[in-house]
């Protein structure tokens, strides 16, 4: 199974967060993303032809994080969307910042 064919789970805390080792394996499957921070935060810059697209592509990925119940931290601007997760009550990376981040390239790839 994909991580995008996941479904984020509720983390409560009282896990520790993926070690670099860990989030390097995940990495692998959204290349696109960089592990930063010490490994405790994933981010991606995304690319659009103005600020329409960006603010449609943020709108879906606001929907889907909805439906997740995984929120990602997001700045839109002109062409353009950053996004950067990290599972806060762990302070660190979580399986899900790598699912959401797989459902969020999903959604790049048919944006386009």
């Amino acid at each position: 199974m994909t991580l995008a064919d996941k479904t984020c789970i509720p983390c409560r805390g009282g896990v520790p967060p993926l070690t670099a080792n860990e989030a390097a394996v995940f990495g692998r499957e959204v290349p696109a993303w960089a592990c930063t921070h010490g490994a405790t935060l994933i981010e991606r810059r995304f690319r659009f032809a103005d600020f329409a697209a960006a603010l449609a592509f943020v709108n879906e990925v606001g929907a889907l994080a909805e439906e997740e119940g995984h929120h990602p931290d997001i700045a839109v601007g002109w062409g353009y969307a950053n996004i950067a997760m990290q599972t806060h009550k762990i302070k660190g990376l979580h399986e899900n910042d790598f699912i959401m981040a797989a459902k969020i390239d999903a959604i790049a790839a048919a944006t386009g």
